[in-house]
């Protein structure tokens, strides 16, 4: 009985890691410090010792086992929210109408600065543009902007022109104004047609 202790040693290893790892914070690797990449790696190799290394069969049972266990504790997730939650936690909100939400901010350990920094580089300059932002399981920031912030689409042009369109028609000017599109320039259109306009001919 005492040779198959690595199997109940394998499967707390891999719910005790997965918990080590949730409290660590949710942050992909390449987010990650230098520092904290180095103590989840040791967290890893601490974690797996106990019934890694005695020969490679039983390495490889080992993490043909943990792969299983993955699998199944990611079908379950998707079956039962709430085993999703206790697990890998769920999205928390750090911006809201424009307005920072501290107490998230402190329960993921992320400072305003670093905030900013994600919101940069997603090209938002104010934390007041942003109706909603979230930190996702991931990492990995999510945003919703507020409507005077967020960039006209093709359909929302469309749909102004066709506006213009009407209101014209009905006081009674001339209908000037048409959706074109220009294709004078179009280096794809060249492709379509097989029309190379500004090169010279030989």
């Amino acid at each position: 009985m005492n040779n198959l202790n690595w199997i109940w040693q394998t499967i707390l290893i891999f719910y005790g890691g997965r918990l080590i790892l949730r409290i660590g914070g949710r942050k992909s690797i390449s987010q990650m410090t230098i520092t904290q990449v180095v103590v989840m790696v040791g967290i890893g190799s601490l974690l797996i010792q106990p019934v890694a290394g005695k020969d490679i069969l039983h390495t490889l049972a080992v993490g043909l086992i943990i792969t299983v266990l993955m699998i199944i504790t990611e079908y379950l997730e998707m079956k039962f929210d709430f085993l999703e939650t206790i697990s890998t936690g769920k999205a928390k909100i750090v911006i809201e109408n424009g307005k920072l939400n501290l107490e998230n901010l402190r329960k993921l350990r992320m400072s305003v600065d670093r905030l900013e920094t994600r919101l940069r580089q997603s090209g938002i300059s104010s934390v007041e543009d942003v109706k909603y932002a979230t930190i996702e399981v991931s990492g990995q920031l999510g945003y919703e902007l507020n409507e005077n912030k967020k960039a006209i689409t093709k359909e929302d042009f469309n749909l102004l022109i066709n506006e213009i369109l009407q209101l014209k028609k009905l006081i009674g000017m001339n209908d000037n104004l048409q959706l074109t599109e220009n294709q004078g320039n179009n280096i794809f259109n060249e492709i379509k047609t097989k029309k190379f306009e500004g090169k010279n001919e030989p």
